[in-house]
């Protein structure tokens, strides 16, 4: 296996939450909607287990793509699937569909992770693992929209 490919074990994955991790692209690949800065810098992904597997995600809502739905401490899942406590949107944990909320049918970026060994591998060529935990950019959420989180 490829050692810088592996992020974890799986089984430290869990399915009420999410484990969020630091990706690159690599190659070709053009900064997209989410990304802030130019090629080649840092962006999150989000990890779920699932019944068969492990989920990855970017790391940004279909809403405002501004705002990170894992701040950090694992996003928030309810009956499988992951929230976005900034609007109340809800993402289906296996095919990132937007079943709630103001962008209902937009689908999470999903990134290729396989389970080897027991290990979560990147198995996304567009990308390389950077490091577990957040990626290093100033904080663009703005703090003068309505959220769910009850603060």
């Amino acid at each position: 296996m490829d050692e810088d490919r592996r992020m974890l074990p799986a089984a430290d994955v869990p399915a009420d939450g999410t484990v969020l991790v630091t990706l690159r692209p690599v190659g070709d690949v053009s900064v997209e909607t989410g990304d802030r800065g130019a090629d080649g810098d840092e962006l999150e992904a989000m990890l779920i287990a699932l019944a068969d597997g492990i989920a990855c995600y970017r790391n940004y809502c279909q809403h405002w793509t501004d705002v990170r739905i894992d701040s950090g401490d694992g996003a928030a899942v309810r009956n499988g699937e992951i929230l976005c406590e900034k609007h109340g949107a809800y993402f289906e944990s296996g095919t990132g569909v937007c079943t709630f909320g103001p962008c209902e049918g937009a689908v999470l970026d999903a990134v290729e992770v396989a389970v080897r060994d027991g290990d979560v591998v990147l198995s996304d060529p567009d990308y390389a693992f950077v490091r577990l935990g957040p990626a290093e950019r100033p904080d663009v959420e703005g703090g003068s929209r309505i959220d769910f989180t009850g603060s």
